[in-house]
């Protein structure tokens, strides 16, 4: 069995201001969405997925998010990743869990926002389409239109084999980064400690020709204001009728 996505982090150590007032006592993480926590929606995925050890990392009301976790019934095993002391950003927040992730790509996953599968799900198309030798880091990405709750204009363009390019005024066909990526930790190698967006990273795959992207098949819903709740809300229902 391939060992290629046996572990994943969950970035939930973000303050939520765009999702105020509802996160002035409550983490962005266990705002509810159709009565259930959003990062249940993406936990449902990743053990749906066969992950066997999940980092959760905590800084804003981390005795909350800490709760969330200790009262979740294995698998998978999760484990948590005290920032209480400094927030690290998206990049620098999981090079200090990468201790316990292991050597082989890991997924990682933005707790505040979720997808609809449509097909065979994303995590096991991803596992499929990682190729070692050309890829240090595979984004899910999305089109514009089936993306439920962003008011974005795209944040990369795919090129010929798949790989990503930032997206550029006037491209026709821009994708969304939908907070969801499988990453070597190599790609951490040589960025030492201290916070750091994944940006930084993810620019420097760009000039190696190291990141992908996968076309997500389904609906993402972008859950990053009150308002976008209900708009969230009537997209599962929908999915389920």
């Amino acid at each position: 069995m391939s060992k290629v996505g046996l572990s994943a982090m969950v970035l939930s150590a973000g303050l939520g201001h765009r999702m105020r007032p509802l996160t002035i006592a409550t983490p962005k993480p266990l705002i509810k969405v159709a009565g259930k926590p959003i990062i249940d929606y993406g936990f449902d995925a990743l053990r749906a997925a066969g992950i066997e050890t999940v980092v959760v990392n905590v800084h804003y009301l981390a005795d909350q998010v800490e709760t969330w976790a200790q009262r979740q019934k294995p698998p998978p095993r999760i484990l948590i990743s005290d920032e209480r002391h400094e927030l690290l950003d998206t990049g620098g927040g999981v090079a200090k869990a990468l201790p316990m992730l292991g050597d082989e790509p890991f997924f990682v996953l933005n707790s505040d926002s979720f997808w609809r599968e449509s097909g065979e799900p994303a995590l096991t198309r991803m596992r499929a389409a990682w190729d070692d030798a050309t890829m240090d880091c595979l984004l899910l990405v999305c089109p514009l239109e089936r993306c439920i709750g962003f008011d974005g204009h795209g944040d990369f363009t795919i090129v010929q084999g798949g790989a990503l390019i930032r997206r550029r005024a006037g491209d026709d066909h821009p994708v969304v980064y939908i907070g969801c990526y499988l990453v070597h930790p190599r790609i951490f190698a040589a960025t030492g400690g201290g916070a750091f967006s994944m940006n930084i990273l993810w620019n420097k795959a760009i000039a190696a020709k190291r990141l992908y992207g996968l076309v997500h098949e389904g609906l993402w819903l972008h859950v990053g204001t009150p308002e976008a709740i209900p708009l969230a809300e009537a997209a599962l229902r929908q999915s389920r009728s």
